[in-house]
């Protein structure tokens, strides 16, 4: 990672080199997960490279942190998170959360269920099989979020 320094500033600037908005941090992501569970980490590192700051607690279980956001069972995925008042279940893309962020609409959240190949975290080679972001509510309505 390049030290950001008056000179480093300059230099950039001079050459027109666009420098990391390092005062901006994103919002924050509380992110429960396995210890053993290797594809959360992938999810993680493709959270973390939008812009995303990352808290990752380590649990035993993640069914009763789903449970109570308000994730319905067969919505599920390895792991969950939740960001401004919304759960984010299994391997959702980045966009889709900043979309979630930035229309807020009536739910309890959003979902990938299972563990697609392709989407973020589940990356296996060029492999990938279309999978949708379902937006839910407590009262167990849903719809789809977004296609990928």
């Amino acid at each position: 990672m390049m030290k950001l320094t008056r000179r480093t500033l300059l230099t950039a600037l001079a050459a027109g080199i666009a420098m990391p908005a390092r005062a901006q941090a994103g919002p924050t992501i509380d992110v429960v997960k396995t210890p053993t569970c290797g594809c959360c980490s992938g999810w993680i590192a493709h959270i973390r490279s939008a812009g995303f700051q990352v808290r990752v607690r380590d649990v035993p279980d993640t069914a009763p942190f789903a449970r109570r956001l308000g994730v319905p069972d067969d919505l599920r995925s390895c792991h969950t998170a939740s960001i401004g008042g919304y759960a984010v279940e299994g391997h959702v893309p980045a966009a889709d959360i900043r979309r979630l962020l930035r229309d807020r609409p009536q739910a309890a959240g959003i979902a990938v269920p299972g563990m697609p190949a392709g989407s973020p975290g589940m990356e296996v080679g060029g492999r990938r099989q279309p999978y949708q972001t379902i937006l839910f509510t407590r009262a167990g309505r849903r719809t789809v979020f977004a296609r990928h």
